[in-house]
């Protein structure tokens, strides 16, 4: 099961850090992947989830374990030519990444190839989290014990 911080959230929601790419850096080390949101202006890259905040270099978007949410047109162009797992959604029900896992916002049907985004605001049960490839959430610690246990 892969287990995604949500922003680089691990035990909750800290918008002052959310998208910083030390935050990024120290989830990934705690052994998370990363969902985060990325923009690009000309040819610089940024991150932020309303607004371009922390630019980063390209770099730093090709590190392993990261799913790239495009904010952008341009940067889901540029992240596909990167290589870069990435994604593009807006309200959409579900979404496909590049790497072709099914984005699936909460309460949606899952399948073995979805990505459970924030299934603490769900009715998911344990066993339909369990087929799931991937969850994805701000409290992501919280079902690394919860599917151990």
């Amino acid at each position: 099961m892969i287990l995604i911080a949500h922003r680089g959230n691990i035990t909750g929601k800290k918008p002052e850090l959310e998208n910083h790419p030390d935050y990024i850096k120290k989830a990934l080390k705690e052994g998370y992947q990363v969902e985060i949101d990325v923009w690009c202006r000309g040819k610089k890259w940024f991150l932020g989830h309303d607004n371009p905040i922390y630019e980063v270099e390209k770099a730093f978007l090709l590190k392993e374990g990261l799913w790239c949410h495009a904010k952008n047109i341009e940067a889901l162009k540029e992240l596909i030519l990167l290589g870069v797992h990435c994604f593009w959604h807006q309200t959409d029900d579900v979404v496909l990444t590049s790497r072709n896992y099914l984005w699936t916002l909460p309460n949606k049907k899952l399948t073995p190839q979805s990505v459970a985004i924030h299934p603490e605001k769900s009715n998911y049960n344990k066993k339909e989290l369990k087929k799931c490839s991937a969850i994805c959430s701000d409290k992501i610690k919280k079902y690394r014990e919860v599917l151990d246990g």
